[in-house]
């Protein structure tokens, strides 16, 4: 998962502070690397880095990332290594010269890297989809041999790019003196929406995962991407979409409703925080039927993501609801921290429990969902070291027993807490008295409802169907290979920050 921006201005001032803003907004959709590339005269500058935005971005950077337009890219690693080299944007020199951020994963990537060697003569240089797909665009748009080129030009290329990629992608790019584009895998699976901003010095246009990002910089929506579409917006302001997908089926995926997204975004017309109320809204009624009997004194929830839903949960069953742990604001979210060790060390660091709200108690924990069991395994140990007579668990999502390839690296299956296991079975895992989880026609319900236009989304990390049809058991095992924690740490993946393009030093 990444978080994406891009924006192009009109005026004289430099966009880098306004897209490093927006990135510091993004940041919960990555934490391993950070990138800015700007474009001013027809170059290039850019400044990448591993570690947090305000970690990759010192003044000194800032000063010389000039221009009135630029992307931006947070990242956290999917297969693979999260070696300086992946960050991003990525830049070719030909044609044109462009810079490219993207979201989400590729599905073909073994294929396509042939086809570019074979065919389109291009060298790719890591093993991030990413650059594939960016070399795959700029392929496309080369062969037009064109020495100007205009948004029916782009409009084309990314027509090709549907026909020949598959799998997820949002994505922005940048094309020195012409301007930024920015368009959606023909399911819409991953999220991009277009914002505006006039004022007395002029008109600003954003494009951005999430829209937490344009409304907190004061942007008004326009409207989301939609899926297989389009947009080019040039340097005099003109903005111009087009479909360019034969085959569009939106289908979102959930689990960024679920986790990724912040709960004051809204995706795809669907506000977050609704969705996440309403989850908490089945979930009670699920609850209230498994814990017959039972007596529970008070709801806490998993700090922060569940939020939302366990109050939705206190509500409905009407009992009060407590903030039983403190976090630590400091720690990395430990969802995408590479490395079982990592994960296992960082829970304790990032919760603490507060006693009296647990001592002499039983507790319904909510969490938003459960992937290793690692922190809820830890969690659960706090309660009852805090004193807990009962832990009761309940998940907003259903059991996690597949793998995502569509962007979130999600452990490889059989690092699943859920793989080959029943609920009652994970509930002794986790050490709690009771462990209920979601329903997923529960969880669909809730997100749809917030736009009934969508009929289907993507759910394939709790059903295992992947909507894009060339998902095989043998791009799973390899995929297995790639995500395991031993590969991860063999390739030392949890690296300190550094400096990975000299560009701007």
């Amino acid at each position: 998962m990444c978080g994406i921006v891009g924006i192009l201005s009109n005026t004289k001032k430099n966009t880098a502070l306004y897209i490093y803003d927006a990135l510091t907004i993004l940041q919960h959709r990555g934490q391993d690397a950070a990138g800015i590339v700007t474009s001013h005269k027809g170059r290039f500058y850019m400044r990448k880095s591993n570690g947090l935005v305000t970690n990759a971005f010192r003044t000194k950077h800032m000063s010389k990332l000039i221009g009135d337009m630029g992307i931006g890219h947070v990242r956290y690693p999917t297969a693979g290594s999260s070696s300086g080299a992946e960050a991003q944007p990525f830049y070719v020199n030909s044609p044109y010269g462009m810079a490219f951020a993207h979201n989400g994963n590729l599905t073909n990537t073994k294929q396509l890297g042939k086809e570019l060697f074979d065919q389109d003569l291009r060298h790719i240089n890591t093993n991030s989809d990413s650059e594939i797909l960016l070399n795959v665009f700029a392929s496309e748009l080369a062969k037009l041999q064109k020495q100007r080129i205009n948004e029916s030009d782009i409009f084309n290329a990314v027509s090709k790019v549907h026909k020949r990629v598959s799998g997820a992608y949002a994505t922005i790019g940048m094309i020195p003196g012409y301007g930024i584009f920015g368009f959606r895998d023909p399911h819409g699976i991953r999220p991009l929406i277009l914002g505006k901003r006039t004022t007395n010095g002029g008109t600003k246009f954003m494009l951005a995962s999430e829209s937490v990002a344009l409304t907190a910089l004061g942007y008004k929506i326009i409207k989301d991407i939609a899926p297989g579409e389009a947009v080019v917006i040039d340097r005099k302001g003109n903005v111009n979409y087009k479909q360019c997908a034969e085959n569009v089926n939106h289908t979102p995926c959930i689990f960024e409703f679920v986790y990724f997204a912040r709960p004051d975004s809204i995706i795809d017309s669907i506000s977050v925080y609704k969705s996440r109320l309403r989850m908490g809204e089945k979930l009670a009624s699920k609850i209230k039927k498994k814990l017959v009997g039972e007596k529970i004194d008070v709801v806490i929830p998993i700090p922060d993501t569940s939020r939302t839903s366990a109050l939705q949960v206190a509500f409905k069953l009407k009992i009060k609801y407590r903030e039983g742990f403190i976090k630590n604001r400091y720690i990395a979210r430990t969802f995408i921290m590479p490395g079982q060790k990592q994960r296992k060390k960082s829970v304790r660091q990032k919760l603490s429990a507060i006693e009296l709200e647990f001592k002499g108690k039983n507790v319904l924990l909510v969490d938003d969902s459960i992937v290793r069991g690692t922190t809820s395994q830890q969690i659960v140990q706090m309660a009852r070291d805090a004193g807990a007579s009962k832990v009761f668990f309940a998940s907003a999502a259903p059991p996690v027993r597949y793998p995502n390839v569509y962007g979130i690296d999600m452990a490889s299956k059989k690092e699943f807490i859920a793989n080959n296991k029943n609920t009652d079975q994970i509930c002794k895992s986790i050490g709690a008295d009771k462990l209920i989880y979601q329903d997923l026609d529960d969880l669909i319900w809730s997100v749809q409802q917030g736009n009934p236009k969508i009929k289907s989304f993507d759910c394939s990390c709790f059903d295992g169907k992947y909507i894009t049809k060339d998902v095989d058991k043998d791009y799973l095992d390899h995929l297995e290979i790639l995500r395991s924690d031993s590969t991860k740490e063999k390739n030392n993946i949890n690296e300190s920050s550094e400096l990975i393009c000299n560009d701007v030093e």
